[in-house]
């Protein structure tokens, strides 16, 4: 990739500062949030038990934080490597990170509330344990004790003292750093200082450091001990694959909105796309697939019982489609589409890859976090009788509450990150490498 001279925007220009028309937006999408919160109580009041409507919360909100986990590690990138190409799309990416600094009220509270209730759940047991089964030790005993005995040597990690600490962690971690990123390139617009943009480069080295750990045991913690038995060194980076493919295309899809309704002309171009793209089909796709295929042909390859029951339980009954739904979905029909430098320059196209690409993503998550693995899996000596047993096991994926929770969570990330747009500039003007992603070409 070079630089090559062209018209540079008007930096007087309104369509690069947030207005009213934002503010309408950030409006309407907090309004079906709340809309979308009203309706998946009342249905869940009226027919979900407490350990669904558990775990629907969830998994949309492990999807909604992948959405900012992206975009931060998209912005540390973009620092790191001093790309002059990705100034144009960064403030938008700041946005959606910046959104970490309230995620935590979505996923941490809830969690301390059902830790600090001391509430009993019929069947799961107690506090935490409704959703984590690990947390309640003597249920677990008592229900499952194959599986209690393979859980009680991982106990110095898995209790749920330490469960909460380390979530605290993660949440601290990832608000601050967000916070500071985003703070330092606000201060820049105002100052122009371009010591800041090689502060912003060194601080973003450890910090990668910190995303890579805190997303990988945040993974272990929130999804891979919902199967407490089952475990693989792999799933971390599986994890951080799919914050890509979520995280870059929420971005690009931001991008592509703002220009619909008028903003970053002579910004943002096809050039940039063609970039955002490229990097959708590099994370999100090739080395998710990758990270995906080294996990599954590892773990059955190598026959362990203890591991293979997790991919068992994905390929009986209705989950056996979802998971060939995400070898087409996620990977094989997306590989093709965005492969074309066309497909990726056309807002149209571009707008629909990203689209699928969030579908799928979200999927991906339903995929890790519902399924649930058969308590007498162990007992059958063939996979056809195992298919059999459970081939009415039903994926839950068509129940309501999937969809107005997504829509809740979905919504206030976009309200508030419209809001965020609407309050400032909406491109990062005086980084000193403004001019140079203005005149960035493909060759």
């Amino acid at each position: 990739m070079a630089s090559t001279f062209a018209p540079t925007a008007d930096l007087s220009d309104r369509s690069l500062l947030g207005d009213s028309r934002l503010v309408r937006v950030s409006q309407i999408a907090l309004v079906v949030a709340f809309a979308c919160a009203l309706g998946a109580g009342i249905f869940a009041a009226r027919n979900v038990d407490a350990h669904t409507i558990a775990m629907v919360w969830l998994q949309n909100g492990i999807f909604v934080l992948t959405l900012s986990l992206g975009s931060l590690f998209f912005l540390l990138v973009q620092h790191i490597t001093s790309a002059g190409w990705g100034i144009a799309v960064r403030r938008v990416a700041e946005a959606h990170a910046a959104n970490l600094r309230w995620l935590w009220i979505v996923l941490l509270l809830p969690m301390l509330w059902l830790h600090f209730s001391h509430r009993e759940w019929a069947g799961y047991g107690h506090g935490l344990a409704l959703i984590w089964p690990w947390a309640d030790p003597t249920h677990l005993a008592a229900a499952h004790p194959a599986e209690a005995s393979i859980v009680a040597a991982k106990s110095a990690y898995l209790n749920t003292q330490f469960f909460l600490i380390r979530a605290v962690v993660y949440f601290a971690l990832w608000a601050g750093i967000a916070h500071w990123f985003v703070s330092t390139s606000r201060a820049q617009d105002a100052s122009g200082d371009p010591a800041l943009s090689r502060k912003m480069r060194t601080f973003a080295a450890p910090a990668l450091i910190v995303y890579a750990l805190t997303t990988t045991f945040a993974a272990f913690d929130w999804i891979m001990s919902l199967s407490p038995a089952w475990f693989s060194t792999m799933f971390g980076v599986y994890f951080f694959a799919g914050t890509c493919a979520g995280g870059f295309s929420i971005v690009a899809f931001t991008c592509l909105r703002l220009q619909s309704l008028g903003y970053l002309r002579g910004v943002i171009t096809g050039e940039h796309y063609q970039d955002l793209g490229k990097m959708i089909w590099a994370f999100g796709i090739v080395f998710w697939a990758y990270i995906a295929f080294s996990q599954y042909m590892l773990i059955w390859y190598g026959n362990l019982p203890e591991e293979t029951v997790w991919f068992l339980a994905r390929q009986i009954g209705d989950w056996s489609w979802v998971s060939v739904a995400l070898l087409f979905g996620h990977f094989i029909i997306p590989f093709v589409f965005f492969i074309s430098r066309w497909t990726k320059r056309w807002k149209a196209t571009l707008a629909f890859g990203c689209i699928w690409m969030l579908a799928f993503a979200w999927l991906d998550i339903y995929w890790l976090v519902m399924p649930v693995v058969p308590a007498d899996v162990a007992t059958f000596t063939t996979y056809d009788a195992l298919s059999a047993a459970y081939e009415g096991t039903k994926s839950g994926l068509s129940n309501p509450l999937n969809f107005l929770m997504l829509g809740a969570l979905l919504g206030l990330n976009v309200g508030l990150t419209t809001r965020r747009l609407s309050k400032g500039s909406l491109v990062c003007r005086r980084d000193p490498r403004f001019d140079e992603s203005l005149r960035f070409e493909n060759i």
